[in-house]
């Protein structure tokens, strides 16, 4: 049994960094979201339910670092992470359900392959049929510095 965390930019539904974990300890969330601020930048809010990976000293004094505000879902706010919700089910069901993972590495491998798909090849109806690496803040054209 694993358990899965992503950094997902909510405007192209990219998945900015994932890791996984055989304990709910909050190091691997750590990770993650130390790897998206230094490859993505710093976002000016970051999102997350009140798990206590997340509400963990640790997750939460990287983004209070980082100057990032923080916004915990709360009870019965199952609006603010739809998309993310969304994403972990298709995940889930087109990829982990079908697969018997033997290791680790393995199901670490096979979800970064999906993962790949996802960003390169499947467009989503809320991006205009585009695909999130399409959609990605990172390939937008950007104003010329004055």
């Amino acid at each position: 049994f694993v358990y899965l965390a992503g950094v997902i930019d909510g405007f192209s539904r990219k998945v900015l960094s994932w890791r996984l974990s055989i304990t709910m300890e909050a190091d691997f969330c750590v990770e993650a979201v130390e790897e998206a601020l230094a490859r993505h930048g710093t976002p000016e809010i970051f999102n997350t339910d009140q798990g206590s990976q997340f509400t963990s000293h640790g997750f939460t004094s990287v983004l209070v670092k980082a100057g990032i505000a923080i916004s915990m879902d709360g009870k019965g706010a199952w609006r603010d992470e739809v998309f993310v919700e969304r994403l972990w089910r298709s995940v889930r069901y087109q990829e982990i359900y079908l697969r018997a993972y033997d290791t680790v590495s393995t199901a670490r491998a096979s979800i970064g392959r999906y993962l790949a798909v996802y960003h390169g090849r499947r467009p989503h109806s809320r991006l205009d049929r585009r695909t999130p690496d399409q959609t990605s803040f990172d390939r937008l054209p950007h104003p010329a510095a004055a």
